[in-house]
């Protein structure tokens, strides 16, 4: 399909007589879109092309029969009938010539030479008056009357009196056409007193094709079905020639004068079919909208958000004091142009309500609360005690509660700085002390940023059952699925990826461009793994297969499968929610390391950006460039996974200091359990790692790991300890140690004295062997289950750990999710 210049400006609106209005409806029609449809606005038909891709129609798959199916691929009920006598296969009987007689034909005039009318139909040939002349007077044969020379042949009668007919009439009496008048006569046998006008104004016309007939309906009507049916094309609605048959009988029966005076109760009413009352609602909506303008939707208490560029709607009836509704309205008009993005509607829906529970408590005054000028502190105090109380009987939450309570004041004081309290003002006389405190807001609860993000056995056991997705939904569900694993990215910037938004860096390397819609930062740049590049240039293949007459700048790298004819609509954020829910549930249970269950319930499209964040946390990566792989605005949010880091840690360094042991090998639990804070508070200060333990030596602990005064003989020092997550390192230790006593032993080019020094001490190797027993022997008398938990401490505290001897931190390797694709 093509697309006109669309002007920033709409035809000024004409709120006159229907004929200036339906001048104003074509004005919003492009020039081209009657001719790309195939309607003619002479005659009032709609005839749309076979190849149109929303309003094409396909023929009967038989090879010479030309009549429309619903859809393709099938026979008409003429060829299937015979199909199913024959017992020819569908593929064999496709090709078989329809026969001559059950070939359609269409209504031609008379076979009597110059005869102007048609005839009855193709077996008699004959207009009804030449017929009766043939059988009822001369009583010959159709041949020797044809032989005569004496016929004289008749003018037209003009066209069927039917109003939505196109064809000629046939019968002198009712003046309408052949077929219109076997149903007449049908209806006036089932009803006497049939109402003949009324008949002839609402009777369907009789289908040619897939032609639909819009004649019978006044011309604002035909101009508005005409511009809804060019919004439908613009949304990549599919709009068959049936249902508009349908729609446009439907609309003469009820004699309709303008689609805005629909009821859509009405059409229930009247029994019209699910499918019909589709295209219906759209294309009344789109009437209706195409007539509302911000100065129109104003002084209502319903607001269409469509024309403040947003989806949704907005209903201030909630709210009942006449100057609240006005300064809620004043705030959404104010703030409508300001918000961005697919939930920008949601909010603004929401901050009203917030408002309307503020004109809830105020309802409960004796005036109801409707002067602001009798309004005080107290009243804001009962609306706090009334959220308390919400709060208390668990009918709000605490993050709806604070919500509440911020917005309500948030917008009282931006009202108040733009003038709403001056004379004339709907907040004239509104107190100073009508307003929020700072300790009326509640504590902010934990971000939900940070603490959803899923455990790493879980991801590996979701990334093992990534094949199941197509199984239950469209393939684009799959590839956006893993980009967020990948990616990290929120979910509607996955969504909306341009088919073109695979790049390389300066080294060549993979990069991804996308949208920060949620910021308004436009073709912001993630490094990619290899593999996931692969995967985003097999999915622009599939994209460019299926559209491939659509240009690359138009099109999206996850299409949505409905309403998208050229490839130029993404999957929506809800889709794929919806597809992940599906994939979720569908899987089986899913288990963690220490055998419990996990909820399916957490797994959502936004919990893989919480992993991906956490991870990186884990590993040690710095919080300024976690921040910059997130595109957050600012560090205060990517803190919140260091905090949630840091908890982990608290918790796995609780369960490790069980396990602690003094450079003898002695358990040093009860001294740590009351040591605990004290534990840790020196790990996050900084405390000095060694080869294999701690340090809490001062001096050294000053020089940060520098200035041991044993020179780093760490087994002799009562301010040496470790605990199990040490283990590694301390077999390592004694394995360099009797490396190193062999191959001194073996050296031949040194002095003894050289030798001697530097030879490992017997009482050092036993003072290892024996912290290793030591330990070993522990972790062997715990339960399974204890052991569990320990280990999973240990992973936890390794992956946090210093290098060794002050040495810089060292991040550490990722979760192994999805081998091949590390972060």
């Amino acid at each position: 399909m093509t697309s006109g210049l669309v002007s920033l400006v709409a035809p000024a609106l004409v709120p006159g007589p229907a004929e200036e209005l339906a001048q104003w409806f074509w004005s919003l029609i492009r020039p081209d879109f009657p001719a790309e449809i195939g309607f003619d606005r002479d005659l009032n038909i709609l005839s749309p092309p076979p190849e149109h891709p929303l309003l094409g129609w396909s023929s009967c798959k038989v090879v010479d029969c030309d009549v429309v199916v619903l859809s393709r691929g099938m026979f008409c009920s003429s060829c299937c009938r015979r199909q199913s006598e024959s017992g020819i296969s569908d593929v064999d009987f496709a090709i078989l010539p329809r026969p001559d007689s059950r070939r359609r034909r269409f209504v031609q005039n008379c076979v009597v030479p110059r005869c102007e009318r048609p005839w009855i139909d193709a077996p008699r040939s004959l207009c009804s008056s030449h017929y009766y002349q043939q059988s009822m007077v001369l009583k010959c044969s159709p041949a020797e009357f044809l032989a005569r020379t004496d016929l004289v042949p008749l003018p037209s009668l003009g066209p069927c009196a039917v109003a939505a007919c196109t064809r000629q009439a046939g019968v002198l009496k009712s003046m309408v056409c052949h077929a219109h008048n076997c149903r007449l006569v049908d209806d006036r046998r089932a009803n006497p007193d049939l109402d003949i006008e009324l008949w002839k104004a609402t009777q369907t016309p009789i289908p040619e094709g897939a032609e639909v007939s819009f004649r019978g309906l006044p011309d604002l009507v035909v101009a508005q079905l005409i511009y809804g049916i060019q919004q439908r094309c613009a949304d990549g609605a599919l709009t068959t020639h049936h249902r508009l048959r349908n729609l446009t009988a439907w609309l003469r029966r009820q004699q309709v004068s303008s689609l805005e005076d629909i009821d859509p109760l009405q059409a229930v009413a009247s029994g019209m079919d699910r499918l019909t009352r589709g295209p219906l609602t759209t294309i009344t909506t789109s009437v209706k909208r195409a007539r509302l303008t911000p100065e129109t939707e104003y002084p209502k208490d319903h607001w269409d958000l469509t024309v403040f560029g947003h989806t949704g709607t907005i209903d201030f009836s909630g709210i009942s004091q006449p100057w609240l509704k006005e300064t809620a309205k004043r705030w959404a008009r104010h703030t409508a142009p300001q918000v961005r993005g697919e939930k920008a509607g949601a909010s603004l829906r929401k901050k009203v309500n917030d408002l309307g529970m503020l004109s809830q408590s105020l309802r409960a005054r004796a005036d109801h609360g409707d002067d602001p000028r009798e309004l005080g502190r107290q009243d804001i105090e009962n609306f706090l005690n009334r959220m308390s109380h919400l709060h208390a009987t668990g009918r709000l939450s605490a993050y709806q509660r604070r919500s509440v309570i911020y917005t309500t004041g948030h917008i009282i004081k931006r009202m108040r700085s733009l003038g709403l309290t001056r004379t004339g003002e709907p907040m004239h006389g509104l107190p100073d002390h009508f307003s929020m405190l700072r300790g009326d807001l509640p504590t902010k609860p934990e971000p939900d940023e940070a603490g959803q993000d899923l455990p790493a056995e879980v991801m590996r056991q979701l990334c093992g059952e990534l094949d199941r997705i197509e199984e239950r939904s469209e393939p684009e569900a799959r590839v956006g699925i893993e980009l967020l694993i990948d990616t990290g990215r929120r979910p509607d910037e996955v969504c909306e990826l341009p088919f073109d938004c695979l790049d390389q860096d300066g080294e060549g390397k993979p990069v991804l461009i996308y949208n920060n819609s949620k910021k308004n930062r436009p073709r912001r740049e993630l490094p990619l793994h290899e593999s996931t590049a692969e995967l985003i240039r097999t999915q622009q293949q599939a994209v460019r297969a299926r559209f491939p007459n659509t240009p690359a700048r138009e099109l999206k790298l996850l299409p949505s499968p409905v309403r998208n004819p050229r490839g130029t609509k993404a999957i929506t954020e809800s889709a794929l929610s919806g597809n992940t829910r599906i994939w979720a549930n569908a899987l089986p249970d899913i288990t963690l390391d220490d055998g419990t269950m996990f909820d399916k319930a957490k797994i959502f499209p936004y919990a893989f950006r919480h992993t991906y964040a956490q991870r990186h946390a884990d590993a040690g990566v710095p919080v300024d460039v976690l921040s910059k792989l997130l595109d957050h605005d600012t560090l205060e949010a990517t803190r919140g996974y260091y905090r949630v880091k840091e908890k982990r840690l608290r918790q796995a360094v609780d369960k490790v200091t069980r396990l602690q042991f003094d450079r003898h090998g002695n358990r040093t639990w009860q001294q740590a359990r009351a040591l605990l804070d004290a534990e840790r508070n020196r790990r996050s200060v900084g405390e000095v790692a060694v080869a294999f333990g701690r340090c809490s030596e001062p001096t050294n602990v000053s020089a940060g790991g520098g200035q041991c005064p044993l020179r780093f003989r760490c087994l002799g020092c009562d301010h040496f300890s470790t605990d199990v997550s040490y283990l590694p390192e301390l077999r390592s230790y004694l394995d360099d140690l009797l490396r190193t006593r062999e191959r001194l032993s073996a050296m031949t080019s040194a002095d003894e004295w050289a030798k001697r020094e530097a030879m490992p001490s017997d009482e050092e190797i036993d003072r290892v062997r024996r912290l290793i027993r030591r330990v070993t022997e522990d972790l062997g008398s715990l339960t399974e289950q204890e052991r569990g938990e320990i280990e999973e401490a240990v992973a936890t505290v390794r992956k946090t750990r210093q290098g060794f001897l002050g040495m810089p931190k060292i991040r550490q390797p990722l979760p192994d999710v999805r081998p091949g694709r590390p972060a």
